[in-house]
């Protein structure tokens, strides 16, 4: 992050709100929005914010599995493999 040319006052942002989003669409890179020298927002590019909710919601799987593998609710592979079979044979007969 540059952070001389990330970081811009809310007088900016309404001044200049198309040029922003040029700039944020271009480089993929957040702005900070600052309101009397004190930073209020981020303005981020859709696929940027997209991208970042995926890897959060990965790391939130992997944080629960990390925590059933503590907490001892483990399934071996066959057992797993075994359950989704016979769900399957209820569900053809």
């Amino acid at each position: 992050m540059n952070l001389t040319s990330d970081i811009k006052s809310v007088t900016y942002l309404k001044s200049r709100a198309a040029d922003l989003l040029n700039q944020i669409n271009e480089t993929h890179r957040p702005i900070i929005i600052t309101q009397n020298g004190d930073a209020r927002a981020v303005l981020q590019d859709p696929i940027s914010y997209e991208n970042m909710r995926n890897a959060i919601g990965i790391l939130k799987l992997i944080s629960q599995g990390e925590a059933d593998i503590r907490n001892g609710k483990v399934k071996s592979q066959y057992e797993v493999f075994n359950d989704i079979e016979n769900k399957l044979k209820e569900k053809l007969k």
